[in-house]
């Protein structure tokens, strides 16, 4: 059987034969996911970003700036298109393609895996983290900083917590153990999916909502695409005692960055009750 990645392989062997030991500090780094791919961005010198995500560049699954996203390389996370570019560490996820990542061990890449931050604290240790392997750690400490007096901005006033729904695309809601429900409680509300039991990505139907709405339900999807038409039922209007409040779906992905403008978003609706 012929092995598809042979040619990138030996090639990038070849020149990374005589090389010394990677240093800590990465001069040129990929990033393959779009929650490290904004936090790079936030941290690491231009020239050091040798690749972003092609989903960063796509409006409808970036987490960051799109226009900022434009201006770096794009790849879609192929081990021939990394090998190409040569970097001395790539960073992914923790489900990024285990072939890839085997590539990536033979040709001597560096390879650095983060998962899905399910906390404000999880999410700060990312951020200094890829600031470090950027070898700027003031700027993970400042962009941290950030975050915290973004928290400390949307702290909710003195009283109960307000029972609140996150509804996605096709009725998908978070469960607990997710970092929009860490960021729902530090704004004041609490996750009623998990109170009914839901975990995450569960759907919860329209009839069942209806039957036992939420103070707030914020409806984070296109309401024009036709599986996000439920987050617009009419029958939605006729909750008298339910606030419906739009959020933005990007904001729900990733952590890093993303985290002051959630809570400033969630903070609004609160304060608005």
């Amino acid at each position: 059987m012929v092995n598809r990645w042979a040619p990138s392989i030996a090639l990038a062997l070849a020149a990374c034969a005589a090389a010394p030991a990677r240093e800590t500090v990465a001069t040129t780094i990929v990033s393959l996911n779009p929650c490290t791919d904004a936090i790079l961005a936030e941290v690491a010198d231009p020239q050091q970003i040798a690749a972003l995500s092609s989903y960063s560049s796509d409006p409808a699954a970036s987490s960051m700036d799109v226009t900022k996203a434009r201006r770096f390389r794009s790849v879609s996370g192929s081990a021939e298109e990394v090998a190409a570019l040569r970097p001395a560490l790539v960073i992914g996820s923790t489900f990024t393609d285990p072939a890839a990542r085997s590539a990536f061990d033979q040709m001597g890449l560096r390879f650095a895996a983060f998962g899905a931050a399910s906390t404000v604290e999880e999410s700060k240790a990312q951020v200094r983290e890829i600031a470090m392997l950027a070898g700027h750690p003031e700027r993970g400490e400042l962009l941290n900083a950030q975050i915290d007096a973004a928290l400390a901005q949307a702290a909710p006033p003195p009283g109960p917590l307000v029972p609140a729904i996150v509804w996605q695309s096709g009725g998908m809601v978070p469960g607990q153990g997710t970092l929009i429900a860490d960021l729902l409680a530090r704004t004041g509300f609490t996750n009623a999916s998990a109170l009914r039991g839901l975990n995450q990505a569960d759907l919860l139907p329209l009839e069942q909502l209806l039957a036992a709405p939420p103070r707030v339900i914020f409806t984070a999807g296109n309401p024009l695409a036709n599986e996000d038409r439920m987050l617009a039922h009419p029958a939605l209007r006729a909750l008298s005692g339910t606030v419906r409040a739009p959020l933005n779906p990007a904001l729900l992905w990733c952590g890093g960055p993303s985290i002051p403008r959630t809570v400033a978003r969630l903070a609004q609706v609160r304060r608005a009750l």
